[in-house]
């Protein structure tokens, strides 16, 4: 099974589908993005590009919200906070700060720009 994205005009992922590899094959069955992407745009119209859950295709398995970055090749999640700012290798966001390595529940404090240690672990 292949999976495929609708983006729309912005490029932002408004949903993703499932599609049957016999839909995504060329005659010799061998797997083709063009293919399923035109099958997606026949039954349902738009733009769509295909994504994986191994990361293989646009580094990130796509999600609603998700923007297509063409000029990287990658799905990226939203960003997070201001503060932030994109790993284009990875797709990722990252803090301005690492988060700390030491088994403790952290979260992002945008205001004061530190990861905060939840006592609690939740």
């Amino acid at each position: 099974m292949a999976h495929f994205a609708q983006l729309d005009e912005n490029n932002v992922v408004t949903q993703v589908i499932v599609v049957a590899n016999s839909d995504t094959a060329d005659a010799f069955g061998v797997e083709k993005e063009h293919i399923g992407a035109a099958f997606c745009e026949r039954l349902f119209g738009g733009t769509w590009k295909q994504t994986s859950y191994n990361g293989n295709k646009r580094k990130n398995y796509a999600g609603l919200g998700f923007t297509c970055r063409e000029d990287i090749d990658a799905f990226v999640p939203p960003q997070p906070y201001a503060s932030w700012t994109l790993n284009e290798t990875t797709a990722q966001w990252q803090a301005p700060v690492a988060i700390p390595n030491n088994g403790g529940m952290y979260s992002w404090d945008e205001d004061n720009q530190q990861w905060v240690e939840d006592a609690n672990g939740n």
